[in-house]
Parts: C-alpha cells; structure tokens; sequence
C-alpha cells in the first residue's frame, strides 16, 4: 500500500521548506510524489518544489478540501497509476484544515501514516486563535515547532504550552464519536523545517473522522496577486511591505530587481520580509500574492 503524509500549518509557517529540507532527505530512497494545495491564484509554491522533484501536481484553483475533492481523488489516483510512487505528500494551503484531504487519501486506498503540523514559533501567538490554526493543529499527530532559532527559550516554551493546551482543550475528536479517543501526538523543534528521520515513520494514529462534518470557510480570507513589468529597487519593495497593513498575513512572489542579474523568492510573514533566493529560469512577470483580509484597500507598486 502506498504510503502518503498530509503537511499543514497556518500561513507562512514553513511546509514547503520542511519538504525541501526533511522530505528530500529523509526519503531519498524512495519514489515520492507531492500534491501541492495553492490558496491563490499563482502556484509559487510549486514553481519552488519543481527544483526539487519531477513529478509536483498542482492544483491552484480554489480549495482542495472545499470546492476540488473530486478533482483531488482522481488525480492522486492517476499520480499512483502512472508513477507508482512509495509515498505521496501533500501540502495543504495554509488557509485550509486537513480533515478532508485525509478522507480522500483514505478513500483512494493510501496508508496516511502522519499528519505534520509546522507551527510558525516566531509568529504563533498572532495566530493561534485562527479556527484554521486550531483546526490543523487538532487533526495532527506530528507537530513541528519551526523557526526556533528566532526566539528564545522562554518564548518557545510559552508556544509549546499554548499547542498543548490546545490539543488538550479543542477536542475536534469528540465532535465525530461519542467514544473517547487518545490524543496521540509528539513534539518536535526544527529550524528551516529540518527535523529526524522519525518524523516519516508516524508516531500515532490521526483522528478518525466521518466524511460529513466539515468546518472550513474562506469567507474572510482573500488573495490579491500584483504584477509589474518593471525592475524595481529594493527599497521600493521594502517601503511597500512595511506599509501593509495588520491584516494581510502572507505574501510570496517573484520580483526582478534593477542591480540583480535574476529574479528573486520574496516571502513576507507577519511583519518579516526575505528576499534573495534565486529564482533560477523564471522568465514570466514580477508578482506578488497577498494572502489576508481587507484587500481591495492595498494600493499597488
């Protein structure tokens, strides 16, 4: 039986690095195939995953778990008639809750040995009352607190309490059976998303769920792609990203800079903005996606 990993986490919290740092080199000998689940309009992450795999399906309208599960079935369907993968994985977008991909996954006879959620530990607390968030980390049986080389000890203790209390607390289990279930889970600490092989071979079983019951909404979040013809200076970029607003939580992309002979990853989480990885062969137009609320008051470069 094929065996398949569903990655989640709130926005920006690190899935895709963790499948660059931990996938590929935990599952090196195996023949792997990655579904990624875009919120947005332009599939970044799987430009990014392409460097790394030949075979990355992208679905990009839309929400798997809401509006593609059909489509999502049947193409991971294909994906294990065409290429016979050992694993499959699949990234979910952060503005969606797993508890659908993990039916299908089932549905289409995958062994889901793990549900990994990559906690943003720098950034947590500006997130943590999201019912996404509380989702994702309810559903999972593997957490991963990313990014602790951004805070200290003390701070990292204080997230690590708060995703215990609520495992402890929202209890999503009991809403699908009146027999109680044990919370089976374990803790990791990662920088970049690199975290032991053991993370791959499951700790526990994920919850059991009935395919009725589903919560997630999109109604408030929303994505705005921009797009511009021009090189840019650095300092345009910066001046843009630090006149955001509170409410747009994410934002990636690819810009072309004047002094820089490539385009560029932008990425931008809760305030913190990186730019300079090599966008190696990418020949279409800078853009920039805004994943969060109150869109349509952003004013473009």
């Amino acid at each position: 039986m094929v065996s398949s990993f569903v990655i989640t986490g709130y926005l920006g919290s690190g899935k895709t690095t963790l499948i660059l740092n931990s996938v590929k080199e935990h599952l090196k000998d195996k023949k792997v195939a990655i579904v990624v689940n875009e919120f947005g309009e332009v599939g970044l992450d799987g430009k990014i995953l392409k460097n790394a795999y030949s075979e990355v399906l992208e679905i990009e309208e839309g929400c798997i778990c809401c509006k593609l599960s059909q489509e999502f079935e049947s193409s991971v369907m294909k994906i294990m008639q065409d290429y016979s993968p050992d694993v499959i994985i699949v990234e979910t977008s952060g503005t969606s809750e797993p508890f659908p991909i993990i039916f299908s996954l089932r549905t289409v006879g995958t062994a889901v040995e793990g549900v990994i959620c990559v906690v943003d530990s720098k950034n947590f607390f500006k997130y943590k009352d999201e019912d996404t968030a509380k989702y994702q980390l309810a559903s999972s049986n593997i957490i991963v607190l990313n990014k602790v080389d951004l805070v200290s000890e003390e701070e990292l203790r204080k997230v690590e309490e708060e995703v215990k209390n609520i495992k402890a607390n929202y209890k999503l289990e009991n809403l699908f059976s009146s027999e109680e279930k044990k919370n089976i889970y374990k803790i990791y600490r990662a920088v970049k998303g690199a975290v032991p092989k053991e993370v791959f071979s499951g700790v526990g079983s994920p919850i059991e769920l009935k395919e009725e019951v589903h919560f997630h909404s999109h109604e408030d979040m929303g994505q705005r792609v921009i797009e511009f013809d021009k090189e840019i200076e650095y300092d345009e970029l910066e001046k843009f990203f630090k006149n955001l607003p509170d409410n747009i939580y994410r934002a990636k992309g690819i810009v072309k800079f004047k002094d820089l002979p490539y385009p560029v990853f932008v990425h931008y989480v809760f305030g913190d903005l990186d730019v300079g990885t090599p966008a190696m062969g990418y020949e279409g137009k800078s853009f920039i996606v805004l994943i969060g609320k109150g869109l349509q008051d952003i004013i473009s470069l």
